[in-house]
Formats: structure tokens, sequence, C-alpha cells
């Protein structure tokens, strides 16, 4: 992986959070991903970097921070954990991931997203499934927006909310753009954990898959540009009194990456992070989380806010400098088995030890 990415955003991208600029005017662009002990570098002064995307107007500034190795919390001393660590079939996941991606573009109202969307329901058939579907007035017009819920009930009172959304960027759709690592990998790893959670009875908490829709905004990234199905399922989950009961919310997003750095993305609750690098240390996957820290909005924002604790489980350094994200290259010959593997395994275990706390 590259390791000092300076991360452009591209047209109806979702990922860096803005930040105020300090003194140099009007705006400060500032390193994405720094890592530990880097001092800040100042890439330029100017509003709109010449090498700026149609509609990249926004200021980026990240500010870097110290990432200290997470303390692994230990197990209650009256339950030894001795269990052997629970493993997705990765190569199975890739090949959904393949199938996914060879749809084509995949953003909300094409025929295309309607066959993705039957693609998922079929695959979980049997499965108790709810829909969120709703109509989404965007600055683009009104799309149908439809979030899909699966759930598998546990012995223990509370939710595990595991999301991934399966739309691919609106702005790009002429462009030959697949997403193949952003969309098609998270609708591939939630169809992987629910070939894992089918059929058994959970000692622990009720999991709930969601492909969230919408996710991609249809013209730049805004407040209200962007995690459509996510901010209308945190109302609804609000409303409902469902997010009294999520004891963690994890998103993944952009985990097929074949140089996988999943960065410790500071928008989530610390004990959460800190139990996933745990998970991965357990694992021995640790060299592949969180060497890199910074902050940025996903589709766990809409819960976040509303102070369900929550972690994102992304790689947002795609290719050198980020070049593949939002680009006709996110391509399948860009992933890796490996990466679903290290992403799904850790998840697993992560849920494992949730259910243990």
């Amino acid at each position: 992986m590259s390791g000092n990415a300076n991360i452009e955003t591209p047209p109806g991208s979702c990922r860096s959070i803005l930040h105020r600029a300090t003194p140099c005017t009007p705006w400060l662009r500032i390193l994405l991903l720094a890592p530990v002990g880097l001092a800040l570098t100042i890439v330029g002064c100017n509003k709109t970097s010449s090498a700026a995307q149609p509609g990249d107007n926004r200021p980026t500034v990240v500010i870097p921070a110290q990432v200290k190795t997470p303390t692994a919390p230990s197990p209650p001393p009256d339950l030894p954990d001795t269990a052997p660590p629970p493993r997705i079939d990765a190569k199975r996941a890739f090949e959904y991931t393949r199938e996914v991606t060879a749809f084509g573009p995949r953003y909300m109202g094409s025929e295309n997203h309607k066959k993705l969307e039957h693609y998922i329901l079929d695959h979980l058939k049997g499965d108790q499934v709810e829909d969120d579907s709703f109509t989404a007035d965007t600055v683009e017009g009104k799309f149908p927006v439809r979030n899909i819920i699966a759930k598998f009930p546990g012995s223990k009172d509370g939710i595990i909310a595991i999301l991934g959304h399966y739309d691919t960027n609106y702005p790009l759709r002429n462009t030959g753009y697949v997403g193949a690592n952003d969309g098609g990998s998270s609708t591939a790893i939630l169809l992987e954990y629910a070939n894992h959670l089918r059929g058994k009875q959970r000692d622990g908490y009720s999991v709930w898959l969601v492909w969230t829709d919408g996710e991609e905004a249809v013209r730049q990234w805004s407040a209200t540009d962007g995690d459509f199905g996510s901010r209308h399922l945190a109302e609804k989950w609000e409303k409902d009194g469902t997010l009294k009961k999520i004891k963690a919310l994890l998103v993944m997003d952009m985990i097929g990456d074949a140089d996988l750095d999943i960065q410790r993305n500071t928008k989530g609750a610390p004990w959460l992070l800190d139990l996933i690098y745990s998970a991965a240390q357990r694992l021995g996957y640790q060299s592949h989380f969180f060497k890199f820290e910074g902050v940025i909005e996903d589709d766990h924002i809409p819960f976040f806010d509303r102070g369900v604790p929550c972690a994102d489980v992304i790689d947002l350094d795609y290719g050198y400098g980020n070049v593949f994200h939002h680009s006709p290259q996110d391509t399948m010959d860009k992933l890796s088995p490996m990466s679903l593997e290290i992403v799904g395994n850790t998840t697993l275990e992560t849920i494992r030890m949730l259910d243990r706390r």
C-alpha cells in the first residue's frame, strides 16, 4: 500500500468528512490518513485543486492523529476463551463479488439495480427478511430506495447489526464504472455472513444483516445527498425503539482491496474499534488493521449521531493515491479472496466476542 496517500474526493464521494480549515486562506488540504508520528503535510491552499473531479468543490481537511495500539480486553475469568475462531468461505465470497459485479452499474433506479435486488433475495430464501422501501426525493429527481434486512435471532436480548451498501455511484453511471470493491465486496460479504448464520441457533445476540441502498450521492456528497437508505433506516429504528436494542453496528465498505489496509475511523465507538483489533490480533491479521487513522463518513454516521456504538470497517486507500476509488478501474482484478477472508473472519470473531460480553 502507498503510505502517504493524498485522497481526492471523486464525484458523488461520501468519504472525507469536512473540518474547518485553519489560518491558510481559504482552506488547507491536509493528508487524509497519516501514519503514526508523521508531521502534517500541507499539499495546497487552493479552494479547488486543478486535478479535482467535477463537483469536487469542498475543502478536505482531515487532521491526522496518533494511532495507539488498542489494548485487547481480557475475557471474564469464568469464561475461558478456548473456542476455535469462526471462518467464512472466502472463495465463495469472492465468487459472489464477481457475480454482483457482472451485473454492471447498479445505481438506484436502474434495471441492473433491480436485478441485484432479486439476486440478494434469492440468496435469502427461507430466511427472515424485511424490506425498508421508500422514495428518495433528491437533487436529481425521485428514486426508489430499498434496504434489505435479514434477521437471525439469538438467545440474548439485543442486536448486532452488520451493514453494507449494494448500490453503485450514480454520477459515474455512463463511464463503465462497475464498483467491484465499492458496492460489490460489501454486497458479497453480507451474503457470506448469511451462509454462516443460517440454520443455527445463536447462543448470543440476534444478528441483523442490512444491505443498504442509496449510500452513494446522486450529485455531490452532503448532509442531504448520500446515505439515503441508512438515514431513513436510522430514523425508522429510532421511532420504533430498535436503536436502543443495538449493542453494536458495523459497516462493511471497500473490503476486497488486494492490498488490504483497514483504517481506524475515529467516527466510531473506541471500545468497539478496540474489540475489532483484538479479534484481528487473535487471528493473526493485525497488520491489516489500523495502521492509519482518520475521520471518514459512511453509512454508519446516521446511527453514530444517534448514539449507537458503531465501527466503519473500510479500506479507503484503494490503489496508489486511492486512484481506483470511484473510478472505472474499480474492477475484479484489484481484489483478492484473501482480503475478504481477513475481514470476514475478523468480523465473525468480533461477533463471537460481543456475544461473550
